[in-house]
Order: C-alpha cells, then sequence, then structure tokens
C-alpha cells in the first residue's frame, strides 16, 4: 500500500493530468500549478550528465521536446536570414585545421585584399533585396590592427544606414575595440569556440580555448550581441559535442545567436579527409542546443549545401531557426538563394522581418490607439 506521502507527492501530477484537456502547452500547465514563470526558466548551470542525457535520448523525443520549447519562445515557421561576406581573404596566420584561409595549409584559395567599402555595401543592398535582415562580415584576421579600425567602422556604419542588422568576425578583440565597434552600431559578434575544450588542442594551436573566451568577455561587456557556435564532424566523439554545448549554456548570459556548422572537408587543409559524420549526430547537437538554450537562434551554417531538404526540415524541427543565404559562406560553398527560397516554400517556412528600430518603436508609441 503507498504511503501518504507518495499520495500527496504526486497529486501536482494528477492535477496536472486532469488540466491537460484545457491546456495547449504541458510546460504551461506546470507553471500554472507552480507558480513558475516559464519564460523565466534560462539555466546556466546544466551540467555535462545532463546535456549527455538528453543528446542520448530517442531521437523522436529529443525532437519532439526541442520543438515544444522553440514553439514557446519562436514563432514556430519563421527563420531569420543572414548573408556572410568575405571582407578580406587568405593568408590567415592561425593554423585552424579545417580552414582554407589559413596560410599554414596549401589550398587553391585565391587571395583577396579589404573589399573596398562600396563594394560591400552593394552587396549589403543586394542581400537586403533578397530578404536579409543581418549582414555579416569577415575578415581573415589572427585581430584587427589598428590600422584596420576605421575601415570596419566604416563599413559598419554604412551597413546600419541600410537598415540591416550588422555582425563581424575578426579574429580576437581587446577591450577598445569592442567598445568601438559597439559606438560604431554593431549588433553582433561573431566568434565561435569551435569545438570542445578537451578537443580544441586537436584542431588549432595558434590560440587557445580561454583566448576565445576573453574575446567573448569583451564582446559582452561592450554590449555587442555575442554569436558563438561550433563545428561538429572535426573527428571529435560525441562527448565533445556535448561538451561544446556545456561551454555555450554555463557562459553567464547565453550566445544570442548559436551557429551550429557541419564541416565542409577542404582539400589541402590537416582535415580534408577526415570522417564524415552522421547527419543524425548534427540534427541531436542543434535540438539539445534548442532545448538547453531556449532563447538564443541556432543557426544553420557551414556543410547545409550538402543536405537534403529533407535533412534541413529535420534540422528545422530540431529548432533551427536562422540561416546563411548565397551562395558562399566566406569562401565555402552554400546553399544558394533561390533554392532557400524553394525549401522555404515547400516546408511553409518564411523569413523573419526587420526588427524595428528604438526611433520606430518610439514613433508606434506616440501613433492614437
Amino acid at each position: 500500500m503507498k504511503s501518504s506521502a507518495y499520495k500527496l507527492a504526486l497529486f501536482p501530477q494528477i492535477l496536472i493530468e486532469k488540466a491537460k484537456p484545457f491546456f495547449k502547452k504541458p510546460r504551461i500547465i506546470s507553471a500554472f500549478f507552480f507558480n513558475i514563470d516559464v519564460e523565466t526558466m534560462i539555466r546556466n548551470d546544466w551540467t555535462r550528465d545532463e546535456i549527455q542525457a538528453l543528446y542520448d535520448q530517442p531521437l523522436m523525443d529529443l525532437l519532439f521536446q526541442a520543438q515544444q520549447i522553440h514553439r514557446e519562445h519562436f514563432d514556430a515557421n519563421t527563420v531569420q536570414v543572414s548573408t556572410l561576406l568575405s571582407i578580406k581573404t587568405g593568408r590567415c596566420p592561425e593554423d585552424c585545421k579545417y580552414c582554407s584561409q589559413s596560410a599554414h595549409y596549401d589550398t587553391d584559395l585565391e587571395i583577396e585584399k579589404r573589399v573596398e567599402v562600396q563594394k560591400a555595401i552593394a552587396e549589403a543592398k543586394q542581400a537586403k533585396e533578397s530578404g536579409s535582415t543581418r549582414f555579416c562580415m569577415g575578415a581573415a584576421w589572427r585581430n584587427p590592427h589598428e590600422r584596420d579600425m576605421p575601415y570596419v567602422l566604416e563599413l559598419i556604419q554604412e551597413v546600419k544606414k541600410l537598415g540591416m542588422e550588422t555582425c563581424m568576425t575578426l579574429g580576437m578583440l581587446n577591450a577598445s575595440q569592442a567598445e568601438r565597434l559597439k559606438d560604431a552600431g554593431l549588433d553582433y559578434y561573431n566568434h565561435n569556440l569551435d569545438t570542445s575544450r578537451e578537443y580544441y588542442a586537436n584542431v588549432i594551436s595558434t590560440r587557445t580555448f580561454d583566448d576565445r573566451l576573453n574575446t567573448l568577455d569583451h564582446v559582452r561587456s561592450a554590449g555587442i550581441n555575442v554569436c558563438s557556435g561550433g563545428i561538429v564532424g572535426l573527428g571529435e566523439g560525441k562527448q565533445d559535442r556535448v561538451g561544446l554545448l556545456f561551454e555555450l549554456a554555463t557562459m553567464p548570459i547565453h550566445p544570442e545567436s548559436v551557429p551550429i556548422n557541419m564541416l565542409v572537408p577542404i582539400e589541402g587543409t590537416p582535415l580534408a579527409d577526415v570522417e564524415k559524420l552522421d547527419v543524425i549526430d548534427w540534427i541531436r547537437t542543434i535540438a539539445v542546443a534548442r532545448i538547453i538554450m531556449p532563447k538564443s537562434y541556432i543557426r544553420l551554417s557551414a556543410g547545409r549545401e550538402s543536405l537534403s531538404d529533407s535533412d534541413q526540415a529535420l534540422a528545422f524541427m530540431a529548432g533551427a531557426n536562422s540561416l546563411f543565404s548565397g551562395d558562399k559562406l566566406l569562401t565555402a560553398p552554400n546553399s544558394g538563394e533561390g533554392k532557400d527560397k524553394a525549401l522555404f516554400a515547400k516546408l511553409g517556412l518564411k523569413a523573419e522581418t526587420p526588427k524595428k528600430t528604438g526611433r520606430e518603436l518610439a514613433m508606434d508609441a506616440m501613433q492614437p490607439a
């Protein structure tokens, strides 16, 4: 016979089961009975064991949970679309083993000096006309030199004039550079962790894992949104994908944007012949990222061009809600704009509309009801 204490412990759950027909979201039921605001249930104390347990769930259970959480925080069928432009290509002093831009490896990459500001702005205008709301610019630098800063700041200011969000990835930053980027109007700064702390030394030796975290600290302190994720398929194990997610989800504030890249093997780099990762492991990584970082945009980045429409549909089901559109990601190939529009039409997805500026919101507030 069950004890009274056991029955009492079950009482809230019994009430929840009885109330389910009257509620659309089970998590909202729990919030109703226990006076919990689900919108504030953001955790930064995830353990590796908890993340591992999520990752190891049966796939359908994992996708179901991820999609439920996704719908609590985002419009279910809306995807944020960005465009990425390389503003300086090749001869990077870093030795990232996956990258064609590293000066350490012999690839067929065509070296390009800094893109002229007007050419970059023309690319941004075209991206906006194609439906992108964010324009991202990347330079193959270890870090920007002071001589580069006026150029970078001008790019940000000119793109902002178009009414687009701005993002940059320029390598490591110091505090002063981060503050100047913010003052120029930069919305997001991308600096990926790439992989777990434990596997990191197998991928790059010219900067440390903590160097990356220090740059992210400068970005966050300056008031810029953080874009940080990683790459799967580097030859890492499942524990390293869990480790990457652990690092991201235990940051004091979760990155606002989390790109989950799948390795694009490039001839001439040390990882050119690495065994290809099963797409399902990429899907699992996306789904777990959605669950443990519920308010972050989870972005499909490199590796998407080789996937079928069905694979990408699974990624959206797993909670991905951001992507790069266009034919190229810095130097790697990407699904073209036309393919993305066809995919959106097939899946019933729509591109996110531009967020209103503070001025626009103020003007709206002044309008009579």
